[in-house]
């Protein structure tokens, strides 16, 4: 699995890979994460872009999985541990 970070813009969100699946954490510039979510691959940088302007951000953090499964699990888990503010709670 393959982690990067990037600045919460149009050209950070350029710069991600789009060839796997991701877990992606949009955060505050504390490292707080304001919000989770995934995305399959081919489809990153249009997921995280549909978010500009919506959810608060300084950065985003991405993980790479091989599979949308072991993504999803992972997002569940770090919804119900960090209680991101803008995931609907209870994921």
């Amino acid at each position: 699995m393959s982690t990067k970070k990037v600045k919460y813009t149009k050209q950070g969100i350029d710069q991600l890979p789009n060839d796997k699946p991701v877990l992606y954490r949009i955060e505050t510039e504390a490292g707080n994460p304001n919000y989770i979510g995934i995305a399959q691959r081919g489809w990153v940088r249009e997921r995280l872009s549909e978010h500009l302007g919506k959810i608060p951000g300084t950065t985003v953090r991405i993980e790479q999985f091989n599979d949308i499964k072991d993504a999803q699990k992972k997002e569940i888990n770090v919804i119900r541990r960090t209680q991101a503010k803008y995931n609907k709670q209870g994921k």
